[in-house]
């Protein structure tokens, strides 16, 4: 994942089910923790182990700002994020794993940390 040291990440119980919203320095380690049940309450208890968004950031300050503005947003706004990339709300691990594989694969969803346009959103 070159020039990306950062993720932010929604995983999902299922479809426009249970969501839980992260931030990573590791995607790849931090999704493998969630599908086995290695990270304790909220993610474990609703079995939030499906990868269906996640986004690049090169600083980790801008990705722990994207990450507690996005916790703020209403479920519908989630749903939104997750569906304007992946309607079909389709588990992205096993597709992140294989690029993983694949030299100078830019593993990228979502917006790019070189997008500046402000998210409406974001404001809340």
């Amino acid at each position: 994942m070159p020039g990306n040291s950062y993720w932010v990440y929604i995983v999902a119980s299922g479809p426009c089910g249970w969501l839980y919203v992260g931030m990573t320095n590791d995607l790849i380690r931090r999704i493998g923790e969630h599908r086995h049940g290695q990270i304790d309450g909220y993610s474990r208890e609703r079995g939030t182990d499906q990868l269906v968004w996640h986004e690049p950031h090169r600083y980790v300050d801008q990705a722990i700002l994207r990450e507690k503005r996005i916790k703020r947003w209403l479920r519908p706004w989630k749903f939104a994020l997750v569906e304007e990339n992946n309607p079909d709300w389709t588990d992205l691990y096993g597709d992140l794993v294989a690029g993983a594989a694949r030299p100078g694969s830019p593993l990228r969803c979502g917006r790019d940390d070189k997008d500046l346009t402000p998210n409406p959103c974001d404001r809340f």
